[in-house]
């Protein structure tokens, strides 16, 4: 909470994601980041730029990615050394196949959901404990 309350005194922004480190997480992860206010978040599609085999790996990895669908998201890092001479492709791509780029706030659902192994949000029903079978938009 010390970067949180750091980020809203300078920015005056109340962050509500969290992306647990190295995506590892487990219900004690999600329990203390919901008590904290914070949805947390994973990534359904890994582009592995930090192993940095070249620009074409990266595009493909993230283009051709068999779970790619509506609601991904797209892990990237910073500083990594193809990722910037990569991007404008893969955005053409991912728009090419229809798909439209929004802010990850756009696509948590808030409420009563679970999160797959694949990362993506499911809505739990009213009144019961199975999750719809519609991921997150």
């Amino acid at each position: 909470m010390k970067a949180h309350n750091k980020v809203k005194d300078l920015l005056g922004i109340d962050m509500e994601l969290y992306r647990p480190p190295y995506g590892e997480y487990n219900s004690t992860v999600l329990s203390a980041a919901k008590e904290c206010g914070y949805y947390a978040i994973q990534w359904n599609i890994d582009s592995l730029d930090w192993q940095e085999h070249g620009t074409e790996h990266e595009i493909n990895q993230v283009l051709n990615h068999k779970h790619l669908g509506s609601g991904s998201i797209i892990l990237f890092h910073n500083d990594t050394k193809y990722t910037p001479d990569c991007l404008d492709t893969i955005i053409k791509g991912l728009k090419d196949k229809g798909y439209e780029l929004v802010p990850i706030s756009e696509l948590v659902l808030r409420g009563d959901y679970y999160m797959d192994h694949e990362g993506r949000q499911f809505l739990k029903e009213e009144n019961n404990e199975e999750a719809t079978e519609k991921p997150s938009p």
